[in-house]
This record gives C-alpha cells, sequence and structure tokens, in this order.
C-alpha cells in the first residue's frame, strides 16, 4: 500500500514538473530569440557588456568610466578632451558592428523560423556572427589600451581605487605598455 501511494505521489511530481515551463520558454516570445530585449539594447547603444574585463580588471581603464570618475581622477582639460573623443571613437564603430550583429543574429533567427536552415547558411551566419563578436570585443580593448596611455600612474591608481579594484594592478607594468 505504501509503494503504491510512494508511487503515485511520485507520478504526480513528475507530470507537475513536465507541465512547468523551462527557463528557455519565454525566450519564444523574443523578436530575436537568442537576444534579450537588454543585449539588443547594449549591441544597438554600442555597450562594452563586460567584453573588455580582462582590460578593465588589470589596470587598463575604459573611457566611459574615466569620464564617470574625471573630477575624481583629476583629468586635465586635455586628457579630458582626448578622453571624450576616444569615447565617442569608441561607440560610433561599437554601434555600427553592434547593428551588424543583431542583424545576423535576426537573419539567423528567421533561417530557423522559416524553417529553411541548412548547414552551409548556419555557417556562414555563426562564422559572420563569430567574426563581429571578435572585432567588437577587439575594438573595446584597443580603446582601453588607448585610455590606459592618457593617464598617468597616479591617476591610474586613483581609478582603480576608486571603482574598487585596489591599486595593485595600477601601474604594475605601465611603461610597458606604452604608458608615461
Amino acid at each position: 500500500m505504501f509503494k503504491v501511494v510512494g508511487l503515485l505521489a511520485l507520478s504526480m511530481a513528475v507530470a507537475a514538473n513536465a507541465a512547468q515551463p523551462t527557463p528557455r520558454a519565454a525566450s519564444q516570445e523574443r523578436s530575436i530569440k537568442a537576444l534579450s530585449p537588454e543585449q539588443i539594447e547594449d549591441y544597438l547603444e554600442g555597450r562594452g557588456m563586460g567584453m573588455a574585463l580582462p582590460a578593465e580588471l588589470n589596470g587598463y581603464p575604459g573611457p566611459r568610466h574615466v569620464l564617470e570618475l574625471a573630477d575624481e581622477v583629476d583629468l586635465t582639460v586635455t586628457q579630458r578632451a582626448q578622453t571624450e573623443q576616444l569615447f565617442e571613437d569608441m561607440r560610433l564603430k561599437a554601434v555600427a558592428l553592434g547593428e551588424e550583429i543583431v542583424a545576423r543574429e535576426a537573419l539567423l533567427d528567421e533561417l530557423f523560423a522559416s524553417g529553411t536552415a541548412s548547414e552551409a547558411a548556419l555557417d556562414d551566419l555563426a562564422e559572420a556572427l563569430g567574426r563581429l563578436n571578435g572585432q567588437l570585443r577587439a575594438h573595446h580593448l584597443r580603446h582601453h589600451l588607448a585610455m590606459r596611455d592618457l593617464l598617468d600612474p597616479r591617476q591610474l591608481d586613483r581609478y582603480q581605487r576608486l571603482r574598487g579594484y585596489g591599486s595593485a594592478h595600477g601601474s604594475v607594468g605601465h611603461d610597458r605598455h606604452g604608458g608615461h
């Protein structure tokens, strides 16, 4: 009797779990299934999306964050103007690459939604997306390199502390990377 009740309870639990939507079920309603609305906005606005974390966390600040902390790191008038230009250059190309990525993701989604997916089309789109994402990441990282070269070691250390990273990486190896 206990076995029957136990099996009945187990089968009811399994049935209840099967009826629960998976975490991905909500993605079916997206215009581009593989990208959340936030990701699409990040791409279209040229945001970094963590692509430059290896630079940021190793003492190579990004232009956006330096501008946010311009007064605290004591940017000179010239440094501020150069940082603003660097940020705008970074943003413009990042937006263009982001638009291409979103468009290719939409094509990839449509390929499957239409039932016309083939290995050749899939390979072309996936390779293009890989190249574009790599270009976007390198683009953001290059601007972290350039930003580091605009700041002196004291400003780098100050930036690191303000961002909560400590000062350990703030000036380590700065001269090796073309800095002051």
